[in-house]
């Protein structure tokens, strides 16, 4: 039987992470014996940065260390974005941001034509290092690779794949080494993420958004900014070595080694179109239902359910988790987790608490917060915001229409 190009395509995915995979499987080993070591004069040290993905996890490209010395034998290539599916309770430890990531190493061929197989681009800065600077980078790396140093607590923002190479560089190269950052814009931690996922991945930028809170609304510094590995690669363009009284280039040479061909992406329905469709349908909907002369609040124990959990997930992530970036998240002003179960009170209640028209107020004073301040959702969250309003107006008039048609029954 035939397969479809696009089950052709998850097929040829799978066989290239599985492919991978046994290639960091194979290779993940003892450090080598380095404390004899003395690299040869062609030895090599390279940041290899990877470009973005299709998939979630590599939708923000993905940088490595290369070290090379043909005449010792030596090809490796460290990878500090590596965790592993068997590690127990793999779902919650991923979730409460407590899963442990892994140092790796392999030789760079076999990842390169993973990379190429994934048609992400590949660049290699040569890097202008001493051979006493080379040594001390791999005796770091060698060290970082020890089996009781080799996991560590992953941060997106502050502790990467990207953050851990900056660190290495700097620590082989100590005060001869001046790199002021990625300085060529200023943007917070959530435009960044925007920058890569807005466009190309709607729904999972939505849903990165709805899920951090504040602290990505901070500044990221030009070093911080250096979590992204195409601003790493950027900030080693611009940095420089002492040498010998002067200052000459990090980066000695810069190579292509895949060139990825370009694709065009589809978006396909977008959060905003979706929401603000809905949106119309839910405004059709309350209409007639609030002209009709009976009452149904099914649609609504849906709706305020749904963001009830919503509302529980942004909550435990603010509270029983380690990320850090989750905590403050003002979308747990509308995506109250008490609606779940309030609604069910509330839809059950014979008269409209007093307090309820007070709801209306506050969600009404939410859409023109958001219509100030889009940072947060790009828009998406005003025709949300509409949905609510629309519905605690239906539900406020609705037990009104009750306690007036027993009031009439009882005459």
């Amino acid at each position: 039987m035939l397969l479809s190009l696009k089950e052709m395509k998850v097929k040829n995915k799978l066989a290239h992470l599985f492919t991978y995979l046994l290639i960091s499987l194979f290779f993940v080993g003892s450090p080598m014996q380095i404390k004899a070591q003395v690299l040869s004069h062609d030895t090599k040290v390279s940041l290899i940065t990877i470009g973005p993905g299709e998939d979630l996890y590599s939708g923000f490209g993905h940088s490595a260390i290369w070290i090379y010395d043909p005449a010792n034998g030596i090809d490796r290539a460290y990878n500090y974005g590596t965790f592993s599916f068997e590690t127990g309770n793999f779902y919650v430890k991923f979730l409460r941001g407590t899963l442990p990531y892994t140092l790796s190493v392999a030789p760079l061929e076999p990842q390169l034509r993973y990379w190429q197989a994934e048609n992400r681009y590949v660049k290699e800065q040569v890097l202008n290092l001493s051979p006493d600077q080379k040594e001390k980078l791999l005796v770091y790396m060698e060290n970082n690779y020890r089996p009781e140093n080799r996991e560590y607590q992953y941060l997106f923002f502050y502790d990467n794949c990207s953050t851990r190479l900056r660190d290495a560089i700097a620590a082989a190269c100590g005060d001869s080494l001046v790199m002021d950052g990625y300085t060529k814009e200023s943007l917070s931690f959530r435009q960044w993420i925007d920058r890569y996922a807005f466009k190309q991945k709607p729904w999972a930028d939505f849903g990165m958004d709805l899920a951090i809170g504040s602290p990505a609304d901070e500044i990221a510094t030009p070093q911080q900014a250096m979590f992204l590995p195409e601003n790493l690669l950027a900030a080693f363009d611009e940095a420089k070595l002492k040498y010998n009284g002067s200052e000459i280039p990090l980066v000695q040479t810069t190579n292509i080694l895949y060139d990825a061909t370009p694709v065009s992406t589809h978006a396909g329905i977008t959060p905003m179109n979706f929401f603000w469709g809905l949106m119309i349908l839910v405004a059709i909907l309350t209409y007639f239902q609030d002209k009709a002369t009976t009452v149904n609040f099914l649609f609504d124990k849906i709706l305020f359910t749904l963001i009830g959990i919503v509302g529980w997930i942004l909550f435990l992530l603010w509270v029983a988790t380690n990320h850090g970036d989750t905590a403050w998240n003002s979308d747990l002003l509308w995506a109250v987790p008490l609606w779940f179960p309030v609604i069910y009170v509330l839809s059950s209640k014979k008269e409209i608490p007093e307090w309820f028209p007070f709801v209306l107020i506050f969600y009404a004073f939410l859409v023109m917060g958001a219509t100030l301040n889009l940072q947060k959702h790009n828009q998406v969250i005003i025709p949300v915001l509409l949905i609510i309003i629309l519905r605690i107006y239906y539900i406020n008039e609705s037990i009104k229409k009750l306690t007036r048609q027993r009031s009439q029954s009882n005459l």
